[in-house]
């Protein structure tokens, strides 16, 4: 059931959200080679704590916690770990959701880690493209699916680029996760009408092969790869629709 927030609800997600931007932004200078993946997560964590909000991704299912680190291959819930040091040549994708006065923000990147191959540059900066291209066909009245799938897919395709078919966007801002699920390749129907007051992320998660097949780590259950092991990129926004198009909540 696809909620419809209130002006007050619309407030507090896009204060939640400002939030999620903001330590995102702190957090990325400090992606270097050599620095620990649970580094960059207790980093987070007291940026997050000190301006009195709570770390969504913390205990939520199970997850153990405060952000999502996903180094190269994995395409998303990465755990931070003091065994897992970032090199050169890396990227890694920061995943950040906070909570504030009960109203959440959801926001990711793709960071370069020191110098990294052409091949990664292109991956991210095109993956980076594909988020907002889609943004921009955002409007009222509109099919999700029109807005979504069928902008992104075609455009990463041609790059030999895949998109990963199992994970996707959601409905985001009272809770973690609401409706509607937002798939990011096209669905070949229409879907979801958008109406002004939704709140969803956009957050397309691209392999760098034509090779889209993925799988969950036996060991912790979270943590998704590309079966082949290429690269994987994605780029996040917490997006609202308005009367006469979008704004991104996540954008500072």
């Amino acid at each position: 059931m696809i909620i419809i927030k209130t002006t007050t609800q619309i407030e507090g997600i896009r204060k939640s959200s400002k939030l999620a931007a903001e330590t995102l932004n702190y957090l990325t200078p400090f992606v270097k080679p050599g620095v620990t993946t649970q580094y960059l997560n207790d980093l987070a964590h007291k940026y997050i704590v000190d301006h009195k909000a709570i770390p969504a991704p913390l205990g939520y299912g199970g997850f153990p916690k405060s952000i999502c680190t996903s180094v190269n291959e994995v395409v998303c819930h990465g755990i931070p770990s003091e065994e897992e040091v970032l090199k050169d040549g890396d990227i890694v994708n920061l995943d950040i959701t906070t909570i504030l006065n009960g109203y959440h923000g959801d926001t990711s990147a793709t960071v370069p880690v020191g110098n990294i191959s052409r091949e990664a540059k292109l991956l991210v900066e095109r993956t980076k493209e594909a988020l907002n291209l889609s943004i921009k066909a955002l409007k009222p009245n509109k099919y999700l699916n029109d807005c979504v799938g069928k902008v992104i897919e075609p455009f990463v395709q041609k790059f030999g680029y895949s998109v990963v078919r199992e994970l996707g966007g959601h409905g985001v801002g009272l809770k973690f996760h609401e409706d509607p699920f937002v798939f990011h390749f096209d669905i070949h129907r229409n879907d979801v009408i958008l109406k002004p007051g939704m709140t969803f992320t956009v957050e397309p998660m691209i392999n760098s092969s034509r090779e889209a097949q993925v799988y969950v780590d036996k060991d912790n259950s979270w943590t998704v790869r590309t079966l082949d092991r290429s690269l994987s990129a994605q780029f996040e926004h917490t997006i609202l629709i308005t009367p006469d198009g979008y704004e991104v909540l996540t954008k500072i």
